[in-house]
């Protein structure tokens, strides 16, 4: 698969780094200060108001409010977390968005630094301070987020950073992206510039305080393209810091093109749902399209791949051997907290096409195409039933042959099993009949035309 590992980059690169690491992008403008916290002067398409540059989303992830019961629950205070993030694009400048989108109170960050990660929490080059309106702290306003200053600093395509944030005072509840595939770190007290991987002393697989990393375009990109789901596009069950989700690899495949780029944003929430809210799944994919689609630098195209939770979560029930857990139709569960299941009423497939027409409408709205993919097979998985099968082939064949799509991109036939189509081939089954392997991931990658994304 040319799975691109931490620690693994050239010695080139890392001198690239040390040389850049002290010189900030001095042309940039402000965009947000402790006085004023989480102002944007950049535009949907990553002009900055003076036009001294063009950004792209070379890594990002949706936010999510705190799981309760998990570490972003209880929150911090005095440490420093560590999101080691994998880059689509590369660029010469690069920049960082913060969130406190789900926060209750202000959101203080004291330091915050950017490098190329080494092996495990260690870095492989010096870190870069980042600022904001030139001030190393910012506070962030509940419900805000805060750009950072650009900084001069080569950023390969397909490779690990390493974004450290310091919070010196009580975050509460923090906003976070629970399910990461990524092993990520924490430690005591301010260890933003420690380049050693020994303060860090707790792990986790939760990204927090980000949601994007941008890099500047040069005249060969052609913008970003937006993987827009639920689990499937998170890449849930794949493995873990192996960078494995389908969106990688379609990274992958872009970098390996000649004489043109895109950035490559990934925006699946394990669980979510076009139409209804969770408390620790997302908003529903409406709500949450302007700030995760909309709002990434110069998005191009979205691809929409959401719906199979419509379909399955209202079969769902308490599990009553657990209480803490949900059990499907086929008795078996998802092994998570039952507060992430709320009970729902049945969906149809009307409400969910419904919810497609308003997907579509906001995407057209802001210049962007989108592309239908198909709701892949899932037999067997634990919300299976015949009623929810019904309805996702209803939704895949209005996909297909409705029109309303720019394009459409059929995952449903590129993983369906041929001995019986309902079902996952069991070569790219993760083995809970609904969530792709690491194969799958890759299949779902190959399958999509390119010429789609490069000539919309």
């Amino acid at each position: 698969m040319g799975v691109l590992r931490r620690g693994l980059g050239s010695a080139l690169i890392a001198c690239a780094l040390v040389i850049g690491a002290s010189l900030v992008f001095l042309g940039a403008p402000s965009i947000a200060s402790p006085r004023h916290p989480a102002v944007r002067s950049l535009d949907r398409r990553g002009f900055s108001s003076r036009g001294s540059a063009r950004f792209v989303s070379s890594w990002s992830a949706s936010p999510q409010a705190a799981t309760p019961g998990s570490l972003a629950a209880t929150g911090f205070q005095n440490q420093t977390v560590r999101n080691i993030v994998f880059t689509s694009a590369g660029g010469s400048l690069v920049r960082v968005r913060f969130t406190n989108t789900f926060g209750a109170e202000p959101l203080t960050i004291g330091h915050a630094t950017i490098a190329l990660a080494g092996t495990g929490a260690s870095l492989a080059g010096a870190s870069v301070t980042m600022t904001f309106g030139g001030q190393q702290s910012v506070m962030v306003a509940p419900g805000a987020e805060a750009l950072s200053d650009p900084i001069r600093m080569r950023v390969p395509a397909l490779h690990d950073l390493a974004v450290s944030v310091f919070v010196p005072d009580k975050t509460g509840p923090a906003t976070n992206h629970s399910d990461a595939q990524e092993i990520n770190y924490v430690a005591a007290g301010d260890q933003a510039d420690s380049s050693s991987a020994t303060p860090f002393s707790e792990q986790t697989q939760s990204w927090y305080f980000i949601d994007s990393v941008d890099v500047s375009a040069s005249r060969h990109d052609l913008g970003t393209v937006v993987a827009f789901g639920d689990s499937i596009t998170d890449g849930a069950n794949s493995t873990v810091n192996a960078n494995a989700r389908w969106p990688n690899d379609l990274a992958r495949r872009i970098d390996g093109l000649h004489g043109v780029s895109l950035g490559v944003a990934d925006e699946g929430i394990s669980g979510n749902r076009v139409l209804n809210d969770s408390p620790c799944l997302g908003v529903n994919a409406q709500a949450r399209f302007d700030r995760d689609v909309v709002g990434r630098a110069d998005a191009r195209a979205v691809i929409l791949m959401e719906g199979i939770n419509d379909i399955g979560f209202p079969y769902l029930k308490p599990d009553p051997n657990n209480p803490n857990a949900v059990i499907g139709p086929t008795g078996t569960g998802f092994g998570v907290p039952i507060t992430c299941f709320e009970p729902q009423t049945l969906v149809s497939a009307g409400q969910i096409i419904a919810g497609y027409d308003q997907l579509i409408a906001q995407a057209h709205a802001a210049g962007l195409k989108v592309f239908g993919a198909t709701l892949t097979p899932f037999k067997g998985a634990p919300y299976y039933t015949v009623a929810g099968e019904a309805t996702r082939e209803a939704v895949n064949q209005w996909i297909r042959t409705s029109g309303a799509f720019d394009g459409v991109i059929d995952f449903d036939h590129a993983l369906a099993d041929p001995s019986d189509p309902l079902m996952m081939n069991p070569a790219y089954d993760s083995g809970d009949h609904l969530h792709p392997n690491d194969a799958g991931y890759q299949k779902m990658a190959d399958t999509v035309n390119l010429g789609l994304l490069l000539h919309p």
